[in-house]
This record gives C-alpha cells, structure tokens and sequence, in this order.
C-alpha cells in the first residue's frame, strides 16, 4: 500500500468532518468516462486525466461506480475480488494515482461498494456452494426445497424470474436478488460482517472518504424465509423494476427492509469514524423509499445519508410533486438527511424522462441545489444528454436483454462521455468502436463545444453549484415554508442569519407570484431591489433566490 497517499487522505479529512452535509457528488461511471489505453473500455487513468473538468464544476466529490475484479455479468455490481482492481480499469497503482490527484484539486473521492451480493465466482462462494459443513457453508443464503421440489418461497429477482436457483452441488437453493450469478451474502452470518467491514477498512486505508452502497435494504433478508404478501395493483410502482416485471407484484416485507440491517450500519459507521468517511446509501423501494432513508439515516450513527426514487423515477417533477415529496421526507426523515439526483446509470435520463427542454434543465438544475440535503450529479447531465437509443445487436445489459422490446435496459444512460466532436466517438476513446455506441446527436453536447457557450448548461451547472456554495443556507440550512402556487413552488432555506426565499416556476408558461412583505434582493443581481407585497412576473422555467434587503 501507498503510504503516503493514505496519511494525505486522513489528513485532508481531518480538516473538514462533515463534508458530506451538503455536498455535491459527481457520478463517474468508470467504463464510459474516458479510455486511456485504447480498448474501447474507460478506466481509472482515464478518470484522473479528466479530474480537472470535473473539479472545475465546483463539485466536492466524485462517486466512481465499481471498478473491483469481476466478470462482469452486472458490469462490476458482480465482484469476485473486494480488495483489487479489475485489469480492464488498471491496478492498484492506477487507484492511488487517482485518489492523489483527486485530493489535489480539492475533491473528496466515494467508490460503490456492492455487499449484499458477491459474484458466484467469488472465493467465497466456490468454497460455500461445495458442501454443507465447510468454513463458509453459511456465508451465503441457501435453502432447501420444499418438499415438492420447488423454492423455498415466492421471491422474486429484479431482474426477472425466481430469486432462487438450484445448486446441485449442495442440494440447496441459493438466494439472489439479481442475477443468478449475484449470490446474496447471509449477513446473519456474524463473520460475512466482520469480512465486510475489513473491506472497508482496506479502502479507508488506501484514502478513499467513503462509500456509496449498493441496495443497501436488500443487506439481510427474514431468517424465517416467509413469503411476500401480493401488492394490490392499485399500488404497484416501477421506479424500481420495469412495469413489465413482476417484482412489482410484491410487497417486499421479507426479502428486504429487514431491521437487523441497522445493526450493520452502526458497526460501519464505526469503522468510518476515524476517518470522517461517509456513507451514502441507496435505498431500493417503490413504496416505502423515503420512510426507509429515514430510517437509516436517523441520529448519528447509521449511514450518513440515503438517496431513494422519488426524483429518479417518471413522474414529472412539476411544483406540485417536488412539494409534496419534500413535505414526505421532512415528516418522515426530520432527524436523518437525504441526497437527491435526477439522474444515475441506472434509469433513464432525466432530459428524455421528463422530456424536458434546455430552459427545463437549468430551471431543475438549480433547484437541485436549492433542495435541503446533499445532491449527485450523473456524467454528462450537464451537458444536456439525452437517453441514447441502442439497438438490441450493441445491447450489452443483461436487464434490457430479458424485457426487450418492452424495457431496453440502462445501457441508454450509460454510453461512453462525450469530450469532442471531431470525432465519431467524442473523444472517449482511440479503439475504433468503444464497448457502447456513442449516440450521434451527443456528438453536439461535447465539453469542447459546450465549454464554448457561455450561455449555456454546462455554465449553467457551474453557476448552481457556485450558487450552492456560495450559500451555507443551501448547503446546511433547514427548509420551511413549501408553498405551491400553480406551476411556482417556493421555500425558504435559513442558517443561522442567513434566510432566502427560492422560487421555480416548474413550467414552460409565465406566471405571477406574489412576493412576501418587504424589500428583496436577487442574490445573483444584488444591486437590483425587488420590492415585496407586489406580484413578480415569472417567465417559463425562471427561477429567484432573493434575500430581503440588508441580508445579502
């Protein structure tokens, strides 16, 4: 291990605990940022070489998807080995490279870590899957059949079908929520949490400053395998399992959402603590998604912060909607902290989702970080990408492959970045054809096109996250007073005695909104007074952060 690359780390933590309160995290998906040694595959020197772009967005961290060995049936969310570095992303080496230079330009650096599953050609599972009596016989979730042969309940997989498979080697079934070759981990199993939690120690040393987690509900599973009860149609939602599925015929009471996962995170949290290291958490539940991120993020010993649906999903995030979701999380996560995103590698992008236009995403740009809690940011959303359209024959998700044509699969969101345009695969990679398509009309959207605009929303994106900053209230601060006024929503943001009223006309149409008592100043424009009590004239998609007169 690099030494000196993790005492820099700890020291450069050292110097601020709560970083993750309102930080903005840039997603890096490491196969389709850029390649560096011309395979057609991004990889972690790919990453460091485009660190300045990413710092010069004002962000404070970056995310980097898994990057661990793996044979890559799920793209690296199958791992065979928690401590190394696939060769298709580099070694090692190449990781402390990029934590170094990370660190150097001021961003903190969170890999995902996948621990409720392994891959099935994992150590860990050949030597469990052999027989009933070895060391790690119980590392994994087997059962037997009932006595008709069949599985042990009625649980399902997200990707479709059973979420049991027979093995004959141990005449069991075996638990998996994913894929087949995604074997879940038994964290009843006390020594499968301790060899977690050294995985995360191993990565704490080497500097990373913390974790996303992958499905962290799906970690335990009821220990009495009870059956799931049905899900009225009435309230089946597909934010996270195409309608298609029928996953979402489920209420997922006993496969997931087991409370013996706080217990878990309360020993990570522990493991974290020396080093100021966050975790972030995704919770993967269509129906009790922000009741679960309350949960988990309650107090101070949990995970530091949880991320749910509600704003990935198809609804549209009109005034009225993105109100009533921040009223649900302030009631049930008063005590915890929420991290929000439009976009990730897993749904559909949120320009082609919302079908919204330019005006639309800077308008929802801003608002992001204008929200209470902590954002992400996925590659490319600010250059305004739209869902790539890939042809079954380019398809490479597994996920797509078994619902198509009906659901294509996340490979549309996860097509190589795009960093010029001269040629016809932006810039991502020498190889002649790079393992996704580059869909033409990203082509338009380059960093070398956008960076020319000063109009534009890569600029834009800068400018809200300058905003953020500039800001504590927007960072830290608490949110009250949601109000919805046709298209308008506003709120305020306060700390300490800094107070400011945020106003988003969420539509293409203008609209008045009747401003409170007193005189206001629009932060961007402070020698421009806006007088209160009277009606301000939004136009489409505009939004205001004011702070009255004598605040700013």
């Amino acid at each position: 291990m690099n030494a000196t690359v993790a005492n820099s780390a700890l020291t450069h933590l050292a110097k601020q605990a709560d970083w993750w309160r309102g930080a903005v995290i840039y997603q890096i998906y490491p196969r389709s940022f850029q390649d560096d040694n011309g395979d057609g595959i991004g990889d972690l020197r790919g990453i460091t070489r485009r660190l300045h772009y990413v710092a010069s967005l004002g962000v404070d961290a970056i995310w980097v998807s898994p990057f661990f060995t793996s044979p890559m049936k799920d793209f690296g969310y199958d791992v065979s080995d928690y401590r190394d570095v696939d060769p298709m992303f580099g070694t090692l080496a190449d990781f402390d490279a990029l934590v170094q230079a990370a660190h150097g330009l001021g961003l903190k650096v969170m890999t995902d870590l996948v621990l409720s599953h392994s891959s099935d050609q994992h150590p860990w599972f050949s030597e469990s899957r052999k027989d009933r009596e070895n060391d790690k016989a119980n590392w994994y979730v087997w059962a037997d059949a009932k006595p008709d042969g069949t599985p042990p309940n009625n649980w399902l997989s997200v990707f479709g079908g059973s979420a049991w498979t027979w093995d004959a080697r141990r005449c069991q079934y075996y638990l998996h929520n994913f894929l087949t070759s995604q074997p879940d981990l038994n964290f009843h199993e006390p020594d499968v949490q301790d060899a977690l939690l050294d995985v995360a120690r191993f990565w704490l040393e080497r500097g990373v400053d913390g974790f996303r987690l992958d499905t962290i509900n799906f970690y335990t599973h009821d220990a009495q395998l009870r059956d799931n009860p049905p899900l009225a149609p009435e309230d089946r939602n597909a934010s996270i399992a195409p309608a298609v599925n029928p996953y979402n015929h489920q209420d997922h009471v006993y496969d997931k959402n087991r409370p013996e996962t706080l217990a878990f995170l309360r020993k990570l949290r522990m493991v974290m603590a020396p080093t100021n290291g966050a975790i972030l958490g995704e919770v993967g539940d269509a129906q009790r998604g922000l009741e679960i991120l309350g949960e988990y993020t309650a107090g101070d010993d949990l995970a530091h912060m949880c991320y749910a649906f509600e704003l990935l999903s198809g609804d549209q995030p009109d005034a009225a909607r993105v109100a009533e979701v921040m009223a649900h999380v302030a009631r049930v996560a008063e005590d915890g902290w929420a991290c929000w995103a439009y976009s990730n590698h897993d749904v559909v992008r949120h320009a082609t989702r919302w079908s919204l236009p330019p005006e639309g995403q800077k308008l929802l740009a801003t608002l992001l970080m204008c929200l209470r809690g902590s954002a992400c940011i996925y590659q490319g959303e600010e250059l305004g990408l739209t869902e790539a359209d890939v042809g079954f024959d380019d398809l490479q998700d597994p996920y797509g492959i078994e619902f198509w044509p009906e659901f294509k699969g996340r490979d549309g969101c996860r097509t190589p970045m795009v960093w010029e345009a001269s040629n016809g695969n932006g810039g991502f990679t020498a190889a002649p054809k790079p393992w996704l398509p580059v869909a033409p009309e990203h082509l338009h959207h380059a960093v070398e096109l956008s960076e020319a605009e000063p109009d534009g929303l890569l600029q834009h994106y800068r400018q809200a996250i300058a905003l953020r900053r500039a800001h504590p209230a927007l960072a830290h601060g608490g949110m009250e007073g949601i109000r919805v006024d046709g298209t308008v929503l506003s709120f305020r943001r306060r700390l300490a005695d800094e107070d400011l009223l945020c106003v988003f006309n969420i539509g293409a149409s203008a609209h008045q909104f009747l401003l409170p008592d007193g005189a206001w100043v629009d932060v961007t424009q402070p020698d421009t007074p806006i007088a209160g009590a009277t009606n301000y004239d939004l136009g489409g998609w505009q939004s205001l952060v004011m702070t009255p007169k004598g605040d700013e």
